[in-house]
């Protein structure tokens, strides 16, 4: 019932994270973040192994799954110092982009209330000929709202990784059981099917 309880947990689990990183790969690709765009690709990618791995009983892939977790963790981190700019790093330089453009966040210009203001370029005429002013009123700023995803990513990866050791231990003890009873030893099925054979030969030397 143990092994069942915390096996169901972590296909919950599993889920949860992959509908998240699927949310999360959304909007990085609508703010053109690449570099939060493979990460979630690479999560998305083990996450599923993860599942696959408790369904069918495979170890080694939830193995991979928990040590994933743990990178997963320090790159949210990392996405969170990026966003409140700890230890030198600014929220306004193109470092998610890999310095192809200079787009941020899609909750930069979106977010909660938002209201974006253009104004005209001078010189310039043309129904494109607006330049980018300013965004005000927003709710919530577009940082906290990364940094909430990515908050709630490190709380799922933590409590995956407790679950994911879990089940490994299950499965590693009944495998371990298993063998012990002789579920893998090719001897004890030769010494039973030994007996008929010892019995036909003396029935048929008497």
């Amino acid at each position: 019932m143990g092994c069942c309880t915390g096996r169901c947990t972590l296909i919950f689990l599993c889920t949860l994270q992959l509908l998240a990183a699927l949310e999360r790969q959304v909007f990085d690709f609508l703010g053109y973040q690449w570099a939060p765009i493979l990460a979630n690709f690479l999560h998305i990618i083990i996450v599923i192994l993860g599942l696959f791995g408790t369904i069918q009983y495979r170890p080694r892939y939830i193995v991979v799954y928990a040590i994933w977790t743990a990178v997963w963790v320090t790159w949210n981190i990392f996405i969170i110092c990026f966003y409140l700019e700890v230890g030198g790093l600014s929220k306004d330089s193109e470092l998610l982009t890999f310095n192809i453009s200079r787009h941020q966040s899609w909750w930069s210009e979106n977010g909660p209330g938002c209201v974006r203001k253009e104004a005209p370029m001078s010189g310039i005429k043309g129904l494109d000929s607006h330049s980018y002013i300013s965004v005000i009123g927003c709710a919530l700023e577009y940082r906290y709202i990364e940094v909430m995803h990515s908050s709630f990513q490190i709380l799922i990866a933590l409590v995956g990784f407790v679950y994911a050791c879990y089940v490994v231990s299950v499965f590693t003890e009944e495998e371990d059981s298993f063998d012990f009873i002789g579920g893998f030893d090719p001897f004890p099925l030769y010494h039973v099917n030994e007996k008929p054979t010892n019995l036909l030969f003396k029935q048929t030397y008497l």
